[in-house]
């Protein structure tokens, strides 16, 4: 037996005010839309993982979600400049990766990261 894949479900009153933060800042597609649930995807490879934590490093909360990006960056001005509040600010952390924290239209605390 193989896991092929983790699918976080969130839930949502409204699955179509999801297309702001996970399709046009992250850049995800729609590769499922039945009205009650979205889905959205991206064609890089990824290998299955799930995290369990006390804390989220350096202090923070554990975050609802972890999406690595290749530039994050970018991201972290496309999301300030679309006025996304920033919950943690952009920081190269001591374990290698440059990240930042920003809730999603559910509340949900997402951890946005690249690896340096």
């Amino acid at each position: 037996m193989t896991v092929l894949r983790i699918i976080p479900n969130l839930p949502a009153a409204d699955p179509a005010s999801a297309r702001l933060f996970y399709s046009e800042l992250l850049g995800l597609d729609i590769v499922m839309d039945h009205g009650w649930i979205l889905t959205f995807a991206s064609k890089a490879a990824t290998v299955p993982q799930i995290s369990v934590a006390s804390e989220g490093g350096s202090g923070t909360i554990v975050p609802d979600l972890s999406i690595e990006v290749d530039d994050v960056d970018e991201l972290y001005r496309r999301a300030t400049s679309m006025g996304f509040g920033i919950l943690y600010d952009l920081t190269d952390e001591p374990w290698g990766v440059r990240r930042f924290y920003i809730r999603d239209p559910f509340g949900k605390v997402v951890n946005i990261l690249s690896h340096r």
